[in-house]
């Protein structure tokens, strides 16, 4: 087995190097880095509008990342008297270290549908939430909360920044190294990559497994040629590492 990991920055590496130091070839091909974003300078007058008992929902670690250290090169701090929410273990722990906060998510599923079974989000009448995510990023929690009653405003806070390659030696790169197996934790990182594999090399892409971390994005991939599909149970590298072990 040859694998590709496609996710960014320096936990992309990591996994890369997990695998190698396992016996397993991996090659570390990010599709963009992650930037700080265009709405930051917003974020804290949008934290000191919240009222107490509102809520901050942070999607991701590169949110958490950039929104703290905005906060504390501004001399702002998390308040105390917010709710804080994220969608997966991991993460709602990085959190709570970095805002020295109680950190909710939810058990069962770690995704946006997990996040809005939570009882705290079964009536949102009143209620603002403050989501900080990347440029773009999915709709989906915004509309339901504002379908429940809550004012959803959104902070950008980091943004996605295309790596330039030369897309067909990078392709012809992967082929001749046997991959046969990719990583790609986000949908960004899918679309991005079936953007990135010339069309008419698509039948060797879709001919790799896919490992995954949500059953909406494996959907996606069933639904774009992919027949051999696997979930991992979470999205960090330990997981990862283990799901790719175990479907050697």
């Amino acid at each position: 087995m040859a694998v590709l990991i496609t996710r960014p920055d320096q936990r992309g590496e990591q996994l890369a190097d997990m695998l190698n130091k396992a016996g397993i070839a991996a090659i570390h091909l990010p599709l963009f880095t992650i930037e700080p974003g265009a709405e930051l300078n917003d974020l804290p007058n949008k934290i000191n509008q919240l009222k107490s008992g509102d809520y901050v929902f942070a999607v991701s670690r590169h949110a958490v990342d950039y929104a703290a250290a905005t906060l504390k090169h501004t001399g702002f701090h998390w308040r105390s008297d917010l709710h804080y929410f994220t969608v997966g273990q991991r993460t709602a722990a990085y959190f709570a270290g970095q805002s020295e906060q109680c950190v909710a998510y939810p058990l069962a599923q770690e995704s946006s549908e997990g996040l809005l079974a939570l009882p705290a989000m079964s009536d949102l009448s009143g209620k603002s939430i403050l989501i900080l995510r990347g440029n773009g990023g999915r709709e989906f929690f915004a509309q339901q909360a504002a379908m429940r009653g809550a004012e959803v405003s959104c902070v950008a806070c980091y943004q996605r920044m295309p790596i330039a390659y030369h897309h067909a030696e990078q392709t012809s790169l992967c082929k001749r190294a046997g991959v046969n197996t990719i990583v790609a934790t986000s949908m960004d990182i899918l679309t991005a990559l079936m953007d990135f594999v010339p069309e008419n090399e698509h039948n060797w892409l879709t001919g790799c497994r896919l490992i995954t971390v949500s059953r909406r994005i494996a959907q996606f991939a069933e639904q774009a040629g992919w027949k051999n599909v696997i979930i991992s149970p979470r999205a960090d590298n330990q997981t990862l590492l283990h799901t790719l072990l175990q479907s050697n």
